[in-house]
């Protein structure tokens, strides 16, 4: 697999399961197992998945210079 691939698939990989607990604890916090809350929850999914996948692209290079800064200082 080549590189560029592979950061696009790594960071999916990392988003999809992240959102989905996110958006479980959300809804459950807010309504619980209320009548018909499989489809809040996958409404609220599909709205978060695609903001947190798009998101980790502008954070996680930004997250890894900070993170460099900081190590170089210790």
């Amino acid at each position: 697999m080549k590189k560029k691939h592979f950061k696009y698939i790594n960071t999916l990989l990392v988003v999809v399961p992240m959102t989905l607990i996110m958006a479980f604890v959300g809804l459950m916090r807010t309504y619980g197992f209320g009548e018909n809350w499989h489809i809040r929850f996958f409404n609220t999914w599909i709205i978060m998945a695609p903001v947190a996948y798009v998101s980790a692209f502008l954070i996680i290079p930004n997250a890894r210079k900070l993170a460099e800064k900081i190590a170089i200082r210790e």
